[in-house]
C-alpha cells in the first residue's frame, strides 16, 4: 500500500425535495477496500474531523457547505465477512435567493396586482375582468417555468405549495368580481322596478350603457341624457358657443362635476364586497406568508 493515493470521484446524493428549495441536505462519501476485509485491513481517521481539510474559499453553485465530519464503521457481507468503511457527512443547504427573485418575488407581485380590482369601480367590467385574467394567465406562466426548471419528483414541494396558494389567490380576486357583478346586477333591477321605469332605450341602466360604449355611467348623471347624441342638437351647440361663453352643455357639467367628485363617486359605486376583500384579502396574505416562512426557514 502507498502512503498517500489521489482519487477523483463523481458521487451521487439522495436527497428530499419536499422542502424545496429551502431545504438542506446531508450527504454523505463511504470509503470502503473492494478485496481487503477486516482481518486484512483496518481502515480509521487517525485525528478525527482534523482529518478532514478543506480550502476555505470553496463553494458550490447552489449549496453553501455549512459542515462536514468524519466517521467510520463496519459492512458485512454474508459471502466474504466484515469490512472497515470510513465516511464523509457533508450538510449542504440551498441559495434561496435565484429562487427568491425567479419564483417568489413574481408571484407576490401578481397576488398584490390582482387587489387592484378591488379599487376599480365595479361598473368597469372590460377593465376588472382583462386585469384579472392577466393575473391568472401570468401565475400559469410562472407556475409552469417553475416546475420545468425543477426536479422532477412525484410529491409536492415547498415551492409548489407557495405557488398554488398564490394562484388560489388570484384565481379568487376574479371569483370575486363575478359575485359583486353579478349582485349589482340584482341590485339594480330591483331598484329599477322600484322607480317604475319602462324598459326602453332611454331607460337602460348602467350595465346595458356599459355595454353599448364601454365607459363608465353614472346612474343619477349619465341616465337624464340621451345614449346617442342629436346631430342637429351638437349644431345648434355649437352655434351658441360662439354668443354665450357663460353657458355650459350638459356635457361639460357633467365633465366637470364629475372631476370634482371622482373619490366620491367610486366610493359610492363600491360594492360590500371589494370593500371587505381590500382588507381580506391582503390580511390572509400576510399570514399565510408568516406561517409559511417561519415553517419552512
Amino acid at each position: 500500500l502507498f502512503p498517500f493515493c489521489r482519487i477523483t470521484v463523481s458521487a451521487m446524493c439522495f436527497m428530499d425535495f419536499s422542502r424545496f428549495p429551502l431545504d438542506t441536505q446531508n450527504c454523505s462519501l463511504e470509503l470502503e477496500s473492494y478485496a481487503y476485509n477486516e482481518d486484512d485491513l483496518m481502515l480509521y481517521w487517525k485525528h478525527g474531523n482534523k482529518s478532514l481539510s478543506t480550502d476555505e474559499h470553496i463553494s458550490l453553485s447552489q449549496f453553501f457547505i455549512e459542515e462536514f465530519s468524519a466517521s467510520s464503521g463496519l459492512a458485512f457481507y454474508s459471502s466474504t465477512g466484515w469490512y472497515n468503511r470510513l465516511f464523509i457527512n457533508f450538510a449542504l443547504r440551498r441559495h434561496i435567493f435565484f429562487f427568491v427573485l425567479q419564483s417568489y418575488f413574481p408571484a407576490m407581485l401578481m397576488v398584490m396586482l390582482s387587489w387592484v380590482s378591488f379599487w376599480i369601480d365595479r361598473r368597469a367590467v372590460p377593465a376588472r375582468v382583462s386585469l384579472g385574467i392577466t393575473t391568472v394567465l401570468t401565475m400559469s406562466t410562472i407556475m409552469t417555468g417553475v416546475s420545468a426548471s425543477m426536479p422532477q419528483v412525484s410529491y409536492i414541494k415547498a415551492v409548489d405549495v407557495y405557488l398554488w396558494i398564490s394562484f388560489l389567490f388570484v384565481f379568487l380576486s376574479v371569483i370575486e368580481y363575478a359575485a359583486v357583478n353579478y349582485l349589482t346586477t340584482i341590485e339594480e333591477r330591483k331598484q329599477l322596478k322600484k322607480r317604475g321605469k319602462a324598459s326602453g332605450m332611454y331607460s337602460m341602466d348602467a350595465v346595458q350603457a356599459m355595454a353599448f360604449d364601454g365607459c363608465f355611467h353614472d346612474t343619477d348623471v349619465d341616465m337624464d341624457l340621451p345614449p346617442f347624441p342629436d346631430p342637429c342638437e351638437e349644431n345648434e351647440t355649437r352655434a351658441s358657443q360662439t354668443n354665450i361663453s357663460n353657458t355650459d352643455t350638459p356635457r361639460l357639467k357633467r365633465k366637470r362635476s364629475l372631476k370634482g367628485n371622482v373619490g366620491r363617486i367610486i366610493l359610492q359605486n363600491n360594492h360590500a364586497i371589494d370593500t371587505y376583500s381590500r382588507i381580506i384579502f391582503p390580511s390572509v396574505y400576510i399570514v399565510f406568508n408568516f406561517f409559511y416562512w417561519g415553517l419552512y426557514i
